[in-house]
């Protein structure tokens, strides 16, 4: 704990003026690490499972916490975690969009995913379907569109700056305002190329970030 303060500074450095909103991807984290950021001012969090986040964000309802789903969100979980988010980071597929407006309360902002080299262990919509999967979505009318999001390819940084080129070309494209890209391993890369949302780990609350 006593890194926490430390880390969130370098983080905020690398950022400066740029506006940038960092999700505290808590999987990893405790209820009282998760406050502790929130007091140093960190209101964004994200979980990629929807039990989690409930359970979680049940024990945090007196903290004015954004609750991000940063997850592959599954049809039959839709009903359970909809209405109890601010973010959904994963819309990848026209039978969950379907789904999700159907459960809506209120509208809902939404980023796509976008999967740039069709990797197999990884969700989200290829380039070439993405026109057709922006026009189909236009009946949803509960769904807020707000940009765009990826995952970079592990390893490998040299794949990961085309991922975030891309998406930055698509921004420039459609004029969706936000990316959401970048976590511990490559937020910095992600930074260049204009990322407004960056989802960091362990990496604020670690010892061993430098």
């Amino acid at each position: 704990m006593s890194n926490l303060k430390k880390n969130l500074s370098l983080v905020k450095e690398k950022i400066a003026s740029r506006p940038v909103t960092i999700i505290a991807a808590s999987k990893t984290y405790s209820l009282k690490e998760i406050k502790a950021l929130y007091q140093l001012g960190i209101t964004d969090f994200g979980e990629n499972r929807a039990e989690d986040l409930l359970t979680r964000k049940q024990h945090l309802k007196d903290l004015a916490i954004n609750w991000h789903f940063i997850g592959h969100l599954q049809s039959n979980k839709v009903k359970t975690i909809i209405n109890e988010i601010d973010y959904l980071h994963s819309l990848d597929r026209i039978n969950l969009a379907k789904e999700i407006n159907k459960r809506l309360l209120k509208p809902l902002k939404c980023f796509i995913q976008i999967n740039v080299f069709k990797e197999k262990n990884k969700s989200g919509v290829y380039l070439e379907e993405l026109e057709d999967f922006l026009t189909s979505l236009k009946k949803y009318d509960k769904i807020e569109i707000v940009g765009f999001m990826a995952l970079g390819v592990y390893h490998d940084l040299s794949k990961t700056k085309t991922v975030f080129e891309t998406l930055l070309a698509l921004k420039n494209k459609t004029l969706y305002p936000e990316l959401s890209m970048g976590m511990s391993a490559d937020y910095e890369l992600a930074l260049q190329y204009q990322a407004t949302f960056i989802r960091l780990g362990r990496l604020l609350v670690g010892s061993n970030y430098e």
